[in-house]
């Protein structure tokens, strides 16, 4: 019978405030929840039976669960986010690093290169000199006419040096 009345009685708002510890704005959002509509008297006064209260009281250990769970859920996107953040860093670093290890030879390539451009400027002009020398000495060479016995007479020269 104890249970009867209870379940008969009429409770305020300031009563389920503090049995549930809370403030208004969460009873209302309690009350949203759990779908509940509080139920006024002839003098216009906001009152909950004990059925209400149970059911709030059931909404709020709910919302408390889902509160620890949205916390839960913070800390597994943080924990993501700290893990993504140092797999990046891993891949840039090795990345970098095998860049530079690809690189390092390069210096040695590029002298190298700069040394053979300089070796076959030098040959370039050499066998310009070699072509201009080669020209004078079969002028020379054409300014002798044989005249027999093995015998060359020089003629006159026309030098169209270069």
């Amino acid at each position: 019978m104890a249970t009867a009345e209870q379940e008969k009685r009429i409770l305020s708002p300031q009563e389920v405030r503090n049995i549930l510890n809370t403030d208004n704005r969460e009873i209302v959002k309690l009350c949203k929840k759990a779908s509940i509509v509080p139920k006024k008297d002839r003098n216009g006064q906001t009152y909950f039976s004990y059925n209400e209260l149970q059911n709030l009281k059931k909404a709020q250990g709910m919302s408390s669960s889902t509160a620890i769970t949205q916390a839960d859920s913070q800390k597994v996107v943080g924990n993501l986010i700290s893990s993504l953040e140092s797999m990046e860093k891993n891949i840039t670093d090795s990345m970098s690093k095998m860049i530079d290890e690809k690189l390092d030879g390069m210096d040695e390539v590029v002298v190298e290169l700069i040394r053979c451009k300089t070796e076959n400027e030098t040959l370039r002009q050499k066998i310009n000199e070699l072509n201009k020398e080669n020209y004078h000495l079969k002028n020379s060479v054409k300014s002798y006419k044989a005249v027999g016995l093995g015998l060359y007479i020089k003629k006159a020269n026309e030098d169209f040096s270069l």
